[in-house]
């Protein structure tokens, strides 16, 4: 069973949400088992995510059972959904009951509230460690996959687990969503140690989150950086909170002005900030910054988690041996994904990373082994702790506007340039709905050409100029 549930104390509470839902680890080997007896055939099912104790079951039930999910928002712009659809015709979806609505089909298993519903689509044949599917643009749906393999994600919670010292007294807040890579690992490393974690879907500037952090006597927070600008906004670092001891971030890089006040809040109040970087490629998480150094690393990312190897790589592809070096980051672990999908078939392949993940990030490693990102040599940013294809969203807007486009920015913001002024004022609400993420995250510069070299290629270099 996954995450060898059925060896923690039965009674102990798992999972609680929102809607008051609670779950105990016996009721998720129970699940486990009654789903098993179901005997579906192994396919591919379209897991519509929520923040709930009901579709972390499922994705459990999934895990334990052999049938492969993919996790997608529950948002997800319709036509995105159609093209995974068309792509990887799922056997199943998984939803709320809210959702069925939008789903039809004959429902096959249900409980706390969420169904796995039958679609049409036969089950074809997938590699055999195949175990689940995330988009490597979570909020841009892109019909690339990253494929993990069994053990991936257990491998990952176990080390997390390790590196953060979780004991089963945790109360873990949880509000990424279970789609992002880092999200469902919150659940899963606290899930290892037989402790609790709570979901919630309340936003962060909203009174229920942080009357649930108090009721629930929250011990950790995971948040990626557009998290503790809200949490400064609100001035969080002056509320009692007498329970919160961890306050973890990845997802993208602080500034050093927030990195530093975090270090020092922690310092202040007894408590601890630890930041970790990770990608979906790694089941999550690579790399942690003991908190005791906090406070002299500043933007670090740390070293590597147990069981795993950061390493350096040179403009040849070489290994790097002198310590203080840059280049770009690689890692070697047993949370190393197998790679990529991009149609049905992909899925059928098997491991072709062998445990080794070159990142595309440029990174400094420093005398005393800690590394540092200072760039990024492929076209992603990190927006609100989601990844979002720059290249992507270019062809959205040129497909709905009559318009030449290019995207750049960073991870604050995206620049989005166009040619044609009279759409300016619709280019963000567009964007925004696409990628599921708020207008803030956009700006919009109206130029007179998109400069490009005499093969037709961006000159990205001279947007900003």
């Amino acid at each position: 069973m996954f995450l060898d549930l059925e060896n923690i104390e039965g009674s102990r509470i798992a999972l609680k949400d929102d809607s008051g839902t609670v779950v105990t680890y016996g009721d998720l080997v129970r699940y486990c088992k009654d789903l098993a007896d179901k005997q579906l055939p192994r396919a591919i099912a379209f897991c519509m995510c929520q923040n709930t104790a009901g579709c972390m079951s499922a994705i459990i039930g999934c895990e334990s059972t052999g049938v492969v999910p993919l996790l997608l928002s529950s948002h997800i712009d319709r036509e995105l959904l159609n093209e995974l659809e068309d792509t990887y015709t799922p056997a199943y979806y998984i939803v709320s009951e809210e959702q069925r609505q939008g789903f039809p089909g004959e429902v096959l298993f249900e409980r706390y509230g969420w169904s796995f519903v039958r679609t049409k689509n036969p089950p074809y044949k997938l590699h055999e460690n195949l175990s689940l599917l995330m988009t490597t643009s979570g909020s841009t749906g892109s019909p690339k996959l990253v494929r993990y393999k069994y053990g991936n994600l257990e491998a990952n919670a176990r080390n997390v687990a390790k590196v953060f010292s979780w004991r089963e007294s945790e109360i873990g807040m949880c509000d990424l969503p279970i789609q992002y890579t880092m999200g469902l690992n919150v659940l899963n490393s606290h899930l290892a140690v037989g402790a609790e974690a709570y979901l919630t879907m309340h936003n962060l500037m909203s009174p229920e989150f942080w009357d649930a952090m108090k009721q629930e006597k929250c011990t950790d927070f995971c948040g990626v950086p557009f998290s503790y600008e809200v949490f400064f906004k609100l001035r969080f670092n002056h509320m009692e909170l007498p329970e919160l001891y961890t306050l973890a971030e990845g997802g993208g890089r602080l500034t050093d002005e927030r990195f530093r006040a975090l270090a020092a809040y922690a310092e202040e109040k007894g408590k601890r900030f630890c930041a970790t970087f990770g990608t979906t490629e790694t089941s999550a998480r690579m790399a942690f910054l003991p908190p005791e150094l906090a406070k002299w690393k500043t933007g670090s990312i740390g070293r590597a988690i147990p069981g795993g190897e950061l390493f350096l790589l040179d403009d040849e592809g070489s290994e790097i041996s002198v310590m203080e070096a840059e280049g770009e980051l690689g890692y070697r672990g047993p949370n190393v994904t197998m790679g990529y999908g991009l149609c049905r078939e992909d899925l059928q392949k098997g491991d072709e990373w062998h445990g080794e993940y070159h990142t595309g990030d440029i990174a400094k490693r420093d005398a005393d082994g800690c590394y540092y990102i200072i760039g990024r040599r492929n076209r992603f940013l990190k927006l609100f702790g989601l990844r979002v294809s720059l290249d992507r969203c270019e062809l959205f807007i040129k497909s709905a506007f009559d318009t030449d486009c290019a995207c750049a920015g960073t991870d604050d913001r995206m620049d989005v340039y166009i040619t044609n002024a009279a759409i300016k004022d619709e280019i963000v609400p567009y964007i925004s709905g696409k990628t599921n993420l708020q207008r803030s995250a956009f700006r919009v510069i109206v130029i007179d050409a998109i400069p490009k070299n005499d093969s037709g290629k961006v000159k990205y270099s001279e947007l900003k100029a």
